[in-house]
């Protein structure tokens, strides 16, 4: 019984993890890690660093876009709000 309960823990842990995963972007600057939330479960772009990266490639990605990558790059002082409305207009496709 006990083996069986340690196994069910352990496979609610898993799941946990997982769903951690697949709903936040993990961006990481440096020594620094943020944590964006996803619009929808999935993969894509689960870990991204943008240290060395222009804010226009990071602004392109449509999965970074959505998720507020553009208000992560406000509030460390990569780009100022001006620069982010430009970028998010630019590549806005709506």
């Amino acid at each position: 019984m006990n083996v069986r309960i340690k196994q069910y823990i352990l496979i609610a842990i898993l799941a946990a993890a997982v769903y951690f995963i697949m709903s936040n972007h993990i961006i990481f600057y440096g020594a620094n890690v943020h944590l964006l939330k996803k619009s929808s479960l999935h993969l894509h772009y689960t870990f991204y660093s943008i240290k060395q990266k222009k804010p226009a490639v990071i602004m392109e990605i449509d999965y970074l876009r959505e998720a507020g990558i553009g208000d992560l790059l406000v509030d460390l002082g990569i780009i100022n709000e001006e620069k982010k409305n430009r970028l998010e207009t630019l590549y806005s496709y709506d």
